[in-house]
């Protein structure tokens, strides 16, 4: 059993950490015999069975459970469950979900509520278990046609067989180390059915497989932060403080009116509450954005457009002139600083010969110098909140943007004061909303002993960063610099997937669709068919949040209670809930009591449950019997008045030797001579700004446009894309494309236009929507969208609007090597040709022979 702390689950949920890898100490099986009579075995390293499945006839799949059509269409029941854009009271007639109503403790249900409805029916579910055609004839030897091929639907019997099979030959033939088993991000918010744990879980059992470390939201920010205050997600000051402390409110490359839709757990909207109340007390909010968010739309906040990538640049001119006016808190930051003269002298000029004047940051980052100097001065004057987001760590030099934010707000002086300072989590699942006394919810643990270790040597290292995977898989026994250490890269055999997509979070999705034809096999889990799906060799339908039951916490940041997740209605086709996949496999692979430790989905349930009843006696909340819960559905915490006024920073601030922090000195680090010991050209001892490879400053003739991707309102991240939710904003059924009036008048567009947005790396179909909301010589196309490549005239092109088909696949730099996906360099030009179609939401071509 899992037995995380608070903290240590915040940071494993935001930053997507992995289980510690479990070493491995058994014999394994010889190699599987290569096949006679395939040529194409002899020149791979890869083992092929003696024999190839045979196709399955109809009347082997006669049998489904797909509906119950018998029932009453006035049989009518209402339950109660969550998801991660909240929780929600369920409806059902005839077997059948009708509609859903926001829980009546929702402070903003969310407008997606329509998509979420739809899940289980939608046109793109994974309706049954299914195997590329390719795979079924020649196995491995066909994955050079993976994403071309046709799909056979089999028998979960056939399936799980296929896989367990599998499974075992790669550990016996080549052990954990070729084994890949990430699964990365926003499965279903229970954690019962949470499919990364189930399947890692398994992969331990089994002997371990390649680890990740970082996540796609906070790779940069939550490797430097550690450095600068000693915690890569540090706690924000309460919004009640916020609210009655603060004169201004900065929104620093945030848009939390739409990403705090959503929670890691589940969520009741809190922040919102707070927005309104912010908005009618009339304090005065910045939007600080190259796009003008729906944040500051709703607030009315002033708009300061920098061009994408040069915070830092600005953030540098707002610390020279606090310099030149001797308004930089010299106290604060002799007090509760370590490392001011050594970025004084990079602010002033004397490390570089570069004086980082406001005149010098205007010239960078486009925003005007006297507007520059008297923002500094606007803030210095008044209490100040700084909301600063995620976005502008997700490009190159990625980690500078929040360390030089940092050093911003020690310089004015407010870190640590009611309303003032810093905070870094106030856009996602609800950050800065007061912490409810209450117990944790663990989880089913993803890090247990293996039952069959392997002996075979581990080739390379056992962690890499998340998104260098298709680095790793295109040069496995490459060496790459991280975060001070040296990584291996492991050579990957066998893929397995489950509860993500990263067809629409990996940058340079054109590269990843030809690095996920370099292993062996490909197993998917999921719900839909996502680009990810249709790139398997074989693909295994799980459920929906409304077809299991499960259980999980309300507010990843403000634990406000636990809620049941109880089932709806049956599984829809032949999807099965993600435990009864994986147990089903543990089985068949001799793990099953390991795995299950007896217990079946409600009795998990009843487990966790009972451990946080535990938990909750030790710190004096009691919870009520099981029964009476899931009777109820719902249990709410209290706030103690010390939360609800909780300042970041504050003790620290009065005494910075009691209160200190995790970091080299033990006080905010402006210089840090570990990471300058690194030698790091990317990334210095001392924020700094560097000049984006791809940016509105380094434009070229062929590429003239900078693209941001921003999170979309109606997704979270790729969910619910399959779904009516795209209805909503879609141009001619693709993703739109935000562009400045003058650039479309530029190059002959206007609104409801579908145009060709292009760079070097790839291609991709875009509706036309101009509007004054996007500074000139940026682009923006939306985060999400589910990626559907055609060949057309021989160019490849996404005809839906992928924005990750143009980003780059290069680290942020070589101390976190995150992930660059929120710029590139783009052009945009009218499309006139035929309009190809959107294929994505429909089923994938299947062959069933008779």
């Amino acid at each position: 059993m899992s037995r995380l702390t608070r903290r240590n689950f915040l940071a494993a949920g935001a930053a997507g950490t992995a289980a510690a890898f479990v070493p491995q100490t058994n014999a394994a099986a010889k190699p599987a015999p290569v096949e006679p009579g395939n040529p194409a075995a002899l020149k791979s390293a890869a083992q092929f069975r003696e024999k190839p499945l045979s196709i399955p006839t109809k009347k082997d799949l006669e049998l489904s459970n797909t509906f119950s059509l018998g029932k009453s269409t006035l049989d009518e029941n209402e339950v109660i469950t969550a998801s991660r854009w909240g929780v929600v009271r369920a409806h059902v007639q005839g077997g059948k979900l009708t509609h859903l109503t926001p829980f009546e403790h929702d402070y903003a249900p969310t407008v997606n509520m329509n998509g979420l409805c739809e899940l289980p029916y939608s046109s793109s579910r994974i309706r049954y278990p299914m195997v590329r055609e390719g795979y079924l004839k020649n196995g491995p030897a066909s994955r050079e046609h993976r994403g071309e091929e046709k799909f056979v639907r089999v028998s979960w019997e056939t399936a799980l067989d296929l896989v367990a099979k599998e499974m075992n030959r790669v550990y016996d033939a080549y052990g954990p180390s070729a084994v890949f088993g990430r699964s990365y991000g926003w499965m279903s918010t229970g954690k019962v059915n949470a499919a990364i744990n189930l399947q890692q879980r398994l992969l331990n059992l089994r002997g371990g497989f390649i680890q990740c470390i970082n996540s796609y939201s906070t790779a940069a920010i939550s490797r430097i932060l550690p450095y600068v205050v000693g915690t890569g997600d540090p706690r924000s000051t309460s919004w009640d403080v916020v609210v009655k402390h603060s004169e201004r409110v900065v929104l620093w490359g945030c848009d939390p009116i739409v990403t705090n839709d959503i929670d890691w757990l589940t969520t009741l909207h809190n922040s919102y509450g707070y927005f309104r109340a912010l908005k009618e007390k009339g304090t005065k909010t910045i939007a600080i954005n190259p796009l003008k968010p729906d944040t500051a739309e709703y607030l009315g906040s002033e708009w300061i457009a920098p061009r994408p990538g040069t915070d830092c640049a600005m953030m540098l001119g707002m610390l020279h002139e606090l310099v030149r006016t001797k308004k930089a808190d010299t106290e604060f930051l002799t007090k509760c600083c370590s490392g001011w003269p050594e970025l004084h002298d990079y602010i002033t000029g004397k490390t570089d010969g570069v004086e980082k004047t406001p005149a010098w940051a205007a010239r960078e980052c486009g925003v005007p110098a006297e507007r520059i100097v008297s923002l500094t001065h606007e803030l210095q004057e008044h209490r100040t909140m700084i909301m600063m987001g995620w976005g502008i760590q997700r490009i190159q030099y990625g980690e500078q943007s929040h360390w030089m934010g940092f050093a911003l707000a020690a310089a004015l002086g407010q870190i640590g004061l009611p309303g003032g300072g810093i905070g870094t989590n106030y856009h996602y699942s609800n950050g800065g909303s007061p912490l409810c006394t209450g117990p944790f919810l663990g989880g089913i643990s993803s890090g247990v002993k293996p039952v069959k270790p392997s002996t075979l040597p581990w080739k390379g290292s056992q962690t890499i960063p998340v998104a260098r995977f298709v680095d790793c898989f295109l040069n496995p026994g490459k060496t790459i610099d991280f975060n001070g250490t040296k990584v291996t890269y492991p050579e990957v055999r066998l893929v397995m997937w489950a509860g993500g997509n990263p067809f629409a979070h990996q940058p340079d999705t054109m590269k990843l669709e030809r690095a996920w034809k370099k292993p062996e096999t490909v197993v998917v889990t999921d719900t839909v068919w996502t680009a990810t799906a249709r790139h398997a060799d074989i693909v295994l339908p799980a459920a929906t949040v409304f077809e299991h039951n499960d259980i999980t916490n309300i507010g990843t940041y403000s634990n406000d209670g636990l809620v049941a997740m109880q089932q709806a209605i049956e599984p829809q086709w032949e999807s099965k809930p993600d435990y009864w996949i994986f147990s089903e496999l543990a089985k068949r692979m001799g793990l099953e009591a390991a795995y299950t430790e007896g217990l079946d989905e409600m009795g998990w349930i009843k487990r966790l449950y009972g451990e946080s009843q535990k938990m909750g006696e030790r710190i004096g909340v009691k919870l009520p019997a099981f029964e009476a819960f899931w009777k109820k559905g719902y249990f709410l915490f209290d706030v103690a008045e010390k939360d609800r006024n909780f300042v970041a920073f504050e003790a620290f601030r009065k005494d910075p030797k009691a209160n200190s922090l995790a970091t080299e000195s033990g006080l905010i680090q402006l210089y840090s001579p570990k990471i300058a010991s690194y030698g790091y050209k990317d990334c210095l001892g001392h924020p700094a700004y560097f000049v984006p490879t791809e940016g509105v400053n380094t434009k070229t003739k062929a590429h003239p446009l900078a693209l941001m991707a921003c999170k979309s309102r109606y997704r979270m991240h790729s969910q619910l894309d399959g779904t009516v939710s795209h209805q909503f904003a879609n141009i001619n059924d693709r993703e739109p494309c935000w562009i400045n009036p003058a650039d479309a008048k530029a190059r002959g567009l206007k609104s409801g236009d579908v145009a060709l947005v292009k760079n070097d790396r790839g291609a991709l179909l875009a509706g036309v929507y101009v509007t004054d909301r996007v500074q000139p010589g940026v682009v923006v196309v939306h985060h999400g969208a589910w990626f559907a490549p055609l060949d057309i005239d021989g160019l490849r092109v996404d005809v839906h609007g992928n924005s990750n088909t143009l980003t780059m696949d290069e680290p942020t730099s070589s101390l976190a090597c995150g992930n660059i996906a929120s710029t590139a360099l783009v052009e945009v030009e009218k499309w006139t040709k035929a309009l190809p179609r959107v294929y994505v939401y429909d089923q994938p071509e299947s062959v069933l022979q008779a």
